[in-house]
């Protein structure tokens, strides 16, 4: 890879990630200045996206996973836990998350926002799938029998 593709690599993915953070703030902000009380279904998505994300942890360290799409120097690919049947939990964590905050903030724009986010985390994934396959060799054998987002649907 080039400088110059590195670079670009960078700025697409720094981008993608502050599109990210900043739809999540938007959605923060509604479901914080509508919201008159929490609904259960809010609160169960809210419970699983932080049970989603604690397994996930404990499975793949801080220090390995990038928030960013590129992946880490010298990272490993974790294939147990949930990323046995999903490949981006962290993601599916956030967009149940996203969902929770959206059921928070009733209204057409908050699932407008979350429709938006989950396209942002589509776009992180396809790049991050593009160049782990590039990194690691048995890649693509992995995505042929795991999901991106959902187990045994998406």
């Amino acid at each position: 890879m080039t400088a110059q593709q590195g670079r670009a690599r960078h700025w697409l993915g720094s981008a993608l990630v502050a599109a990210q953070f900043g739809l999540l703030a938007a959605l923060f902000w509604r479901a914080l200045a509508r919201s008159v009380g929490v609904s259960t279904l809010a609160l169960a998505l809210a419970g699983l996206s932080v049970l989603l994300a604690a397994w996930t942890l404990l499975h793949n360290r801080l220090g390995n996973f990038n928030i960013h799409p590129q992946p880490r120097q010298n990272g490993r690919l974790i294939t147990t836990g949930p990323y046995r049947w999903i490949r981006h939990p962290m993601y599916s964590a956030v967009l149940l998350g996203a969902a929770a905050l959206a059921a928070a903030a009733p209204g057409v724009l908050a699932w407008l926002l979350w429709a938006m986010l989950w396209g942002v985390l589509l776009s992180k994934a396809l790049l991050e799938e593009r160049w782990l396959a590039q990194i690691y060799p048995h890649y693509t054998h992995y995505c042929q029998r795991s999901k991106r987002f959902l187990p045994w649907l998406l």
